[in-house]
């Protein structure tokens, strides 16, 4: 385009809503890359009969008309039109028509072939990149680019790789004999300067736990309380605190100082991942009941309950699945109830089949019995490996069972 201001005549044929369509095609031969100087005519398709007629009064002089074909011709809905005559009708130049297409369609016209390009070399760019910054980890950086990027995150895996390598070479330095251990937030804080870079259920730092099973040479672990503990073996500690599982009239027959305090009692005892992992207690061999809310735990107190409880408070997370291993290793027998909802029977088939627990409170009886005081809750989506006598109970039903329901309760109290 010229630095010139556009001729007024530029401007009446951008705004011919009958020429849109010619517009439009060359705004695509313009973006794919052709230059003006080169684009003579152009094929296009649905141009109106009002366009068609005045692009021939234009062209078609006295002279042409006689000596044979109009300059627009038209074959099968497609009309070919000689966009370098319809400029010299109006003394416009060719490096007006990227202007003209731009004022017709209201975009700009971006040469997608540069862009292709431009795109192709800032991947492998990017590429070249990863590699580098993942050299301690090959297999993580060829799953990265295996993936694929699109141009609009490239800046952001390249950020996320350079974070990586830091963290890789922190993780060298702590895996050093007589090195204090980071906590992740830490880790994130030094070398993303956000303490929730590398927060698990994040994709940085989803790739940080592959990162450091291929550096210890270790199969990913699939469990919370697995993948924390593979963090710490490589002096990383991730969410040791802030999660418990809170225990009522559990005994422990170990000397460690969680034992201790279990034994003392007088009331629920949480147990934090840290318990769990550097304290871990040793339990009597025992039945335990599980549940999955707290206010089962409010109500065995209300009713003198003695018998040993833990409440996973919902989905299991590192800290209960660590509960439930070190209960299994301990040799107790688990049983487990929670609601009746899609959640709550997801998480029943979990506990079952990781860690062989007997489900109870959770039957067609229980949904029978509970019938019209079930709840105001609709059901929803229920699991597909369910039995199918509780599943047509919870069906006719059409309602969610909480475990605040006095015949859940009884059940399991």
């Amino acid at each position: 385009m010229t630095d010139n201001p556009l001729p007024e005549a530029a401007h009446t044929l951008a705004h011919d809503d009958d020429l849109r369509p010619l517009w439009a095609a060359v705004h695509k031969r313009l973006c794919s890359g052709t230059e003006p100087t080169q684009l003579a005519t152009v094929l296009v398709n649905g141009l109106p009969t009002g366009g068609i007629a005045i692009l021939r009064t234009w062209l078609d002089t006295s002279t042409r008309r006689r000596r044979g074909p109009s300059a627009i011709t038209t074959a099968n809905g497609s009309t070919r039109v000689p966009v370098r005559m319809v400029l010299s009708r109006f003394d416009l130049a060719p490096e007006h028509l990227t202007a003209i297409a731009e004022l017709a369609m209201g975009e700009p016209v971006v040469n997608q072939a540069l862009a292709r390009r431009a795109g192709v070399a800032a991947r492998e760019d990017l590429w070249l990149e990863v590699v580098s910054n993942l050299a301690a980890v090959p297999e993580l950086a060829r799953r990265i680019r295996a993936t694929g990027v699109a141009e609009s995150d490239i800046a952001t895996i390249a950020k996320q790789s350079r974070q990586l390598r830091a963290a890789l070479e922190k993780i060298d330095n702590l895996r050093r004999p007589g090195t204090p251990p980071l906590t992740l937030p830490k880790l994130a804080h030094d070398c993303a300067h956000d303490p929730h870079a590398f927060d698990l259920d994040s994709l940085t730092g989803k790739r940080l736990v592959e990162a450091v099973a291929e550096l210890l040479g270790e199969p990913e672990p699939a469990r919370p309380d697995r993948v924390r503990a593979m963090l710490a073996r490589a002096g990383v500690l991730a969410d040791r605190l802030s999660t418990t599982v809170l225990v009522l009239n559990l005994s422990a027959v170990g000397i460690g100082i969680v034992d201790q305090r279990l034994r003392l009692g007088g009331g629920p005892v949480p147990l934090t991942l840290y318990d769990l992992t550097v304290n871990p207690p040793v339990l009597q061999a025992s039945p335990l009941l599980v549940v999955e809310n707290p206010s089962v735990l409010e109500a065995a107190m209300a009713t003198g309950f003695t018998g040993p409880l833990a409440c996973t408070s919902g989905h299991l997370r590192a800290v209960e699945h660590a509960f439930l291993q070190c209960a299994v290793d301990c040799g107790v027998e688990l049983t487990y109830a929670g609601d009746i909802d899609r959640d709550g029977l997801i998480i029943a088939c979990q506990v079952r089949e990781l860690y062989g627990a007997r489900i109870v409170g959770m039957d067609e009886d229980v949904v029978l019995q509970a019938g019209p005081c079930s709840s105001a809750v609709p059901l929803g989506v229920l699991p597909a490996e369910l039995p199918f006598e509780l599943s047509a109970a919870l069906s006719a039903g059409g309602k969610a069972i909480y475990q605040e329901n006095d015949v859940i309760l009884e059940k399991i109290l």
